[in-house]
């Protein structure tokens, strides 16, 4: 297993422990430090191991799956845990997820018809903006970082909605030539 893999595989098994840090009594006063600790290096890892991987020709087909599977389940994980903790509305989770699957079912139908489609630009901003309001949630500043934290939540859910856009007019061709 290459560098970039192995640095997928470690964001993969560091998603329990920023959950049991975030949601438990396991790191005292001091948990969702550790939370956003873990949290930080788990999305590192995700923009060294492409960044590797495309650098030294590493790419390979387990990556090609895990790692956005990596990156949804650390996604996914940490705003349902905002949920649980009340920081964050769950009709807003509810419609990134929504979007993330029907990424998913696209790829996969653009898979089943030997097409690979690359992640666009909208979908890294999208991503960015995720991972900081989660950032920002977990840190839960108050005050003027309240108005902070709802406008980057308002941006990443808007990014959301436009890559979803975006994706589905760039690729449209995969549905309406694919046997579905």
């Amino acid at each position: 297993m290459n560098l970039p893999n192995k640095l997928t595989v470690l964001r993969v098994i560091l998603i329990p422990f920023f959950v049991l840090f975030l949601l438990t009594d396991l790191g005292g006063s001091n948990g969702k430090y550790y939370a956003l600790a873990v949290f930080i290096i788990a999305s590192l890892t995700d923009l060294l191991d492409g960044k590797i991987a495309r650098k030294y020709n590493l790419v390979t087909n387990f990556g090609k799956f895990m790692d956005p599977l990596a990156d949804k389940l650390l996604v996914c994980s940490a705003m349902i845990c905002l949920v649980e903790l009340g920081r964050l509305p769950a009709w807003i989770v509810i419609i990134i997820i929504a979007r993330e699957f029907i990424i998913s079912g696209f790829r996969l139908v653009a898979s089943d018809n030997g097409v690979v489609i690359a992640a666009g630009w909208w979908g890294k901003f999208k991503t960015t903006f995720q991972m900081l309001m989660i950032i920002l949630l977990i840190l839960d500043l108050g005050g003027v970082f309240g108005t902070i934290e709802a406008a980057v939540t308002c941006t990443a859910l808007l990014l959301t909605i436009i890559s979803l856009v975006d994706y589905l007019v760039k690729n449209k061709g995969v549905l309406l030539e694919g046997d579905i």
